[in-house]
């Protein structure tokens, strides 16, 4: 079953079931969740990446935009940092917010439909039960021209299923919400 805003505006407070989030969610969300804004865009850069049956390895990163305060920078008349992705690009992206889910949750993400309606396809991911962090996306323009993102932009929507029975505790790597392993690492 997916939550609905209200159950989570009160998750929100009890639990802080998400944190960071812009006061368009916490006033009058849409639909049934709440909408994710970019806070950082990274570049892979170089390295090695391995997916193995016991060890894992991403390549190096580069983060070449981010959010240091997002309400600050955002309101503000300062200028908002942006970046444009070129056709064929691609670009990992990570959420301002921060997720805290307990354990009879788990979190599915969708694209706002602009995305694809300007030519870039969002990859998304699960969120499981105990994970606690940024969210992190992957973006590449498949379309025929350049779009540009602001940060702090809305671009995917996070919807919340509840775990009959309950889940168990994510014990992965990605917990915190970092972008990328430093070297090769064994599978927790």
């Amino acid at each position: 079953m997916i939550l609905g805003p209200k159950k989570l505006l009160q998750l929100v407070k009890k639990i802080k079931l998400v944190e960071n989030l812009d006061e368009r969610e916490l006033t009058t969300p849409e639909g049934a969740g709440f909408d994710i804004r970019l806070g950082e865009v990274h570049k892979i850069v170089g390295g090695t990446a391995f997916l193995g049956v016991t060890h894992r390895e991403t390549p190096e990163i580069k983060t070449i935009a981010k959010i240091l305060n997002s309400k600050s920078q955002i309101n503000s008349k300062s200028k908002i940092p942006k970046i444009t992705i070129k056709p064929g690009e691609f670009y990992l992206l990570s959420s301002i917010e921060t997720f805290n889910i307990p354990l009879n949750l788990t979190v599915n993400f969708k694209p706002r439909t602009t995305l694809f309606r300007s030519g870039l396809f969002l990859r998304t991911g699960n969120v499981a039960p105990g994970y606690h962090g940024k969210v992190t996306f992957g973006v590449k323009n498949e379309g025929p021209i350049s779009v540009t993102m602001e940060l702090g932009c809305r671009f995917a929507h996070a919807q919340f299923f509840e775990v009959k029975g309950g889940g168990t505790q994510y014990k992965g790597q990605w917990q915190g919400g970092r972008v990328t392993t430093k070297k090769r690492e064994k599978q927790i």
